[in-house]
């Protein structure tokens, strides 16, 4: 049995698909993995209503399992509370208010390989057969021929019918990772549903226009057995007359003759129905069975599994295949389109931006060269200050991109917050007094030390700090102000950016920290707050703003102290 198993080591991922990491998607290896708010998981939520250690992620004996680890509010596998439960392919977790989809990329056959179980069998000579029903996939409902069962066993038949109409409609609907996996749960219902041995999708493909195997389930899973033959003659005819098929004795059905296949598989009968979508056809479903039930007796002494209803049933199951394949295709359309609008926006933005920064360069190089010629000291001084903070303005501009665009784990280091505080002042005071501007730092003499990514937090600081020496520039008396200082009952270390500028428009606060969004105009990126909140997210932090027209603003930036493992220093 093949199985996909990547070249990174990556057996399965987790796609968080609610919740406020929504989007995001975490890689499984082999070695335990801790889900939850702490800084030290490997799968890190930023759900404030799990817990900091709230469960583990296991390999073992060739599967995951998740394991609950005390937590405040439980975890949910499939809507079930569990301590310990073996993961499946496609099971959703619930922790907090986040759920994340599991999927594994070793499932039983992966969909790549799938199309290898399946046999198309030409026969270009039959033209007769010996099919006993047709269903045209155009009626309203499923409706049972009510004239040879009681009336017990229609309910019975009804409602068997609906739940299975209901679960494949819940499954076309729920997060898949693509579209192979989506037809796969539905195979998978179909077969139970209708009771055949086996099926198979054949699914046109949107550039060729050509029907292709993909998709092959079987009842016995451990059972690998020869390839699936599936007549070309019954595909052909269910595509072109678009009307669900049904044999009662495959063997006898000359649509089915080809090199002996169908006799040495053993196939007793056979169903094939159309996927008719809204506006093309998008496949064929067929299910057999390979050994005699004896179900129903016929007049002739024949056993027939397969019936009229479940030959409807079917047909009706194809049209949700179909739809479920349609809204697959859109939604990847619509995220195509989407992902090439934001592409478009990011490169118009950092465009902008950086030919602002190329003109500043372009007007430094012009001093200097002018100084040169003439030999001027102070020109060219004057030039490679320009030139200088234009090259800092580069510098930031890619480091924050490369720090907003890769998804990476804190580099954990014990210190002090004060130590980055003070490097960050000691940088920019040259700035500060360029744009008329007293910077100032009143650290918290008592500040215990703490965790963090020295790097990170650096970065975090400085681009707030950037952003209120600008808003303060040019005004009368500019103050911005550096605090730190350290709470000990929530543990938590705060760094507090204050400015007497004109604030921030109240309407703006909400967006402030969203990419490109910027309030100062031509000057700003928009990518620095957005960095800075993703760094203090990465910390099991926060960043609270508070802003008033004409007074100035506060940036309160708050981290836990320490690791969860070490309990608050006022406890111990």
């Amino acid at each position: 049995m093949k199985k996909l198993i990547r070249n990174d080591g990556t057996k399965a991922t987790l796609l968080v698909i609610q919740g406020v990491d929504l989007g995001t998607r975490f890689k499984l290896g082999t070695e335990p993995a801790g889900v939850g708010r702490g800084v030290r998981n490997e799968i890190r939520i930023l759900d404030t209503e799990a817990s900091r250690q709230h469960a583990v992620i296991s390999y073992k004996n060739g599967g995951y399992v998740i394991a609950d680890q005390n937590s405040s509010n439980g975890t949910l596998v499939n809507g079930t509370q569990i301590q310990l439960a073996k993961l499946s392919n496609g099971d959703h977790i619930q922790i907090g208010r986040s759920l994340l989809l599991f999927s594994s990329q070793a499932i039983d056959e992966d969909s790549r390989y799938m199309a290898e179980k399946i046999d198309l069998i030409s026969n270009e000579e039959s033209n007769h057969s010996s099919i006993t029903h047709e269903v045209n996939h155009h009626f309203d409902s499923v409706i049972l021929d009510t004239a040879e069962i009681s009336e017990v066993a229609q309910q019975e038949a009804i409602q068997n019918d609906l739940q299975a109409l209901y679960r494949v409609a819940e499954a076309s609907v729920s997060p898949t990772i693509s579209q192979e996996e989506l037809l796969k749960r539905i195979l998978d219902l179909t077969i139970n549903t209708v009771g055949a041995d086996r099926g198979c999708m054949l699914i046109t493909d949107p550039q060729s226009g050509e029907v292709l195997p993909q998709i092959y389930s079987s009842r016995d899973k451990q059972k690998t057995g020869p390839r699936m033959p599936v007549s070309h003659s019954i595909v052909d005819y269910v595509l072109n007359k678009k009307q669900g098929v049904r044999t009662s004795d495959a063997r006898r059905d000359q649509r089915f003759e080809g090199g002996g296949s169908i006799l040495q598989a053993g196939i007793r009968e056979a169903m094939c129905v159309p996927m008719q979508g809204r506006h093309e056809l998008m496949g064929v479903i067929y299910v057999d069975t390979t050994t005699a039930h004896p179900e129903i007796l016929l007049k002739n002494g024949a056993v027939e599994k397969f019936s009229e209803e479940h030959l409807r049933l079917l047909v009706a199951i194809g049209r949700q295949s179909a739809l479920a394949i349609e809204n697959y295709r859109f939604q990847n359309a619509m995220l195509k389109a989407e992902r090439f609008a934001a592409m478009g926006q990011t490169i118009a933005t950092l465009s902008h931006h950086i030919k602002n920064i190329l003109q500043g360069v372009r007007g430094g190089s012009y001093l200097i060269d002018m100084g040169l010629n003439k030999s001027e000291e102070d020109l060219v001084r004057k030039g490679w200050n320009i030139v200088e903070k234009n090259q800092n303005k580069i510098y930031h501009l890619v480091m924050d991109m490369l720090t907003f665009s890769t998804e990476r784990k804190p580099a954990l280091e014990p210190g002090s917050i004060n130590t980055p505080v003070k490097d960050i002042v000691e940088l920019m005071q040259a700035r500060a007094e360029e744009c008329g501007v007293q910077l100032k730092c009143e650290p918290s003499e008592d500040l215990p030390e703490s965790v963090f990514d020295h790097e990170g937090i650096h970065r975090a600081i400085l681009n707030i700090v950037i952003n209120a020496i600008d808003a303060v520039e040019g005004s009368e008396q500019g103050i911005v102000l550096l605090e730190t200082k350290y709470l000990a009952k929530p543990d938590q270390i705060l760094i507090m950016v204050s400015d007497n500028g004109p604030g921030i428009p109240e309407d703006q606060i909400s967006k402030i920290f969203n990419l490109f969004e910027s309030t100062k105009g031509a000057r700003g990126t928009g990518i620095g707050l957005a960095v800075s909140q993703k760094i203090i997210r990465e910390h099991g932090g926060e960043i609270n703003i508070e802003s008033e027209a004409g007074k100035g603003s506060r940036f309160t930036l708050s981290i836990p102290r320490l690791d969860e493992d070490h309990p608050p220093e006022s406890a111990s």
